[in-house]
């Protein structure tokens, strides 16, 4: 019966037609949009290393045109003196290491690989007692916004993924599905 409705263009019992992964392919545009930023960022940050940080503030600051004798500004630049190349290099490692997560787990899901559901599930749930912490201390509507969609990313993973995610198939279990039985095979007389 399945065979039979998948290459007739109606849709099995239960399913709606173009009942899809629209949810899925959004979570994997902003788990993608998210690693590149990031890995733009590491190359930013490795491209300040061994560079006068405040320097380069000035530059930017005049690239933009804002004025850097505003407090906030003149802080900011105080507080780039304060920071180490270490510190620095420590920073753009473990930026460039979580954008290679997210781009894992973002080919991982455009593959529907089982794995990369349980990756994706424990990576965004991950932040949401972080998120909730940040709310009850001061109350921030971005971060308002970020903990709903990670909420919501988690929830739809959670839901969908027996329908959208296959497990590998072991060798041994492929060809004993496809192999006839004993009874099968023999000849009918």
């Amino acid at each position: 019966e399945r065979l039979a409705l998948s290459g007739s263009g109606v849709s099995p019992p239960g399913r709606r037609k173009g009942s899809g992964a629209a949810g899925l392919y959004g979570i994997i545009a902003i788990k993608l949009a998210k690693s590149l930023l990031l890995f733009g960022i590491a190359v930013g940050v490795y491209s300040l290393l061994n560079k006068d940080l405040s320097l380069q503030f000035e530059r930017f600051l005049d690239w933009v045109n804002v004025d850097p004798e505003r407090q906030f500004f003149a802080d900011l630049g105080d507080w780039l003196q304060t920071i180490t190349p270490a510190s620095l290099r420590w920073f753009a490692s473990g930026t460039l290491i979580y954008a290679c997560l997210l781009f894992v787990e973002s080919v991982g899901l455009m593959l529907r690989a089982s794995w990369a559901v349980w990756l994706a599930i424990g990576e965004t749930a991950f932040f949401i007692p972080i998120e909730v912490y940040h709310l009850a201390r001061d109350f921030s509507f971005a971060v308002a916004v970020i903990l709903a969609v990670n909420t919501a990313i988690v929830w739809y993973l959670v839901k969908n993924r027996k329908r959208l995610f296959h497990a590998p198939v072991p060798p041994q279990a492929a060809s004993a599905a496809s192999s006839p039985t004993p009874s099968e095979s023999r000849p009918s007389s």
